[in-house]
């Protein structure tokens, strides 16, 4: 069985294509970067404002002094999906930023068993092969202050690349478009992913699939369509900002997460679907930083047929001196919602560490 279950896990993933419209196409793009972000349960999108606002609301970007360079690692599922994020982000003058970022959430060393049982009917695990999964995001983001005073634009232009081993492959392209306001301490987000619909042509290796459908017997045999379509989603912030006697700082935000289609959320109608985020920052000189929040609340299906609602804590903390900026998370805290529980490391540089 534990040959068998890799194909058919496969089979399964390359004929979900057959849905040209769905709910979570590209769904790795939803996970989020930087550890300091994920430990405010993504609520960062009226408050981010440094070079991984190309990812959480490319409006930010504009509050960039100089340079900045961010890295994260992480790992799901027992270290199987390792997932990886690199960014980079420069101001072109006083009122605009351009940034770029790659994204690469991955499985490698997936077994392939479709060679398992030779021509006459015997097993050999000689022939048994490995291949990887992986999904790639390639990201340009830009922003401007305009004319109205404390109000900020920025757009991202994504391309994206999926591939399955030699099974299949996809090339896809979207749109973001982010909006920031500030008045005084207080500061509001918007954020419109994939405001164009973000479309993924795949490429079926015809032969590699008949090798599948052969090896899994009393399955749809016929090839997946090839077009699909990830649908717009809108996330809203509101942030306020206070400063205690110059050595104390407190940040906090609060997200509205919108889906136009129906979901698990616990706020969910045929039309759309809501989920709210809220995130909690304490920090200490400037140095040191403490960080909580809640979010992913979904109504989740019990085994017995019942109904909970489900929620992910989260903590963290974070370390700064002199432009390094160090950030661990701590996601799902008590196992309370449907997600797996991760450790979360991030890097940040600032180029005043060079001055």
């Amino acid at each position: 069985m534990k040959k068998v279950l890799p194909l058919i896990l496969l089979f399964i993933t390359v004929n979900s294509f057959s849905q040209v419209v769905r709910k979570y196409s590209n769904e790795f793009l939803n996970i989020g970067v930087d550890a300091a972000s994920l430990a405010m349960a993504n609520a960062v999108t009226a408050s981010s404002a440094d070079v991984n606002s190309g990812y959480w609301n490319p409006a930010g970007l504009v509050a960039l002094e100089d340079n900045e360079l961010a890295l994260m690692h992480a790992s799901y599922f027992a270290n199987i999906a390792l997932y990886d994020y690199a960014a980079f982000a420069t101001p072109l003058d006083d009122r605009s930023a351009l940034g770029i970022s790659l994204i690469r959430f991955g499985v490698d060393d997936i077994l392939n068993t479709t060679q398992l049982i030779d021509a006459n009917g015997n097993i050999d695990y000689n022939r048994i092969s490995l291949f990887s999964t992986a999904d790639y995001a390639l990201t340009l983001s830009y922003a401007r202050e305009l004319p109205v005073q404390g109000l900020k634009i920025g757009a991202n232009a994504k391309v994206i690349r999926r591939i399955i081993g030699d099974f299949a492959s996809s090339w896809g392209f979207g749109l973001d478009v982010g909006l920031q306001f500030t008045k005084g301490n207080w500061n509001f987000g918007l954020m419109a992913r994939d405001i164009t619909t973000s479309v993924n042509t795949w490429s079926i290796n015809e032969e590699e699939f008949a090798k599948i459908s052969n090896a899994v017997a009393d399955q749809n045999q016929d090839l997946p369509e090839t077009l699909e379509i990830t649908i717009p989603k809108i996330q809203l912030g509101i942030n306020r900002n206070w400063e205690i006697n110059y050595d104390y700082t407190i940040k906090a935000e609060v997200d509205l997460l919108l889906r136009f289609t129906q979901t698990n959320d616990i706020f969910s109608s045929s039309s759309v679907s809501a989920s709210p985020a809220a995130g909690f920052e304490f920090g200490y000189t400037g140095l040191v930083f403490l960080r909580a929040g809640v979010g992913n609340f979904q109504e989740i299906t019990q085994l017995d047929g019942s109904n909970r609602i489900g929620f992910q804590p989260n903590i963290g903390v974070g370390f700064q001196y002199k432009g390094i900026h160090i950030d661990y998370a701590l996601t799902d805290i008590g196992d309370q919602s449907a997600a797996i529980y991760s450790n979360i490391f991030s890097l940040k540089l600032d180029w005043e560490l060079f001055r």
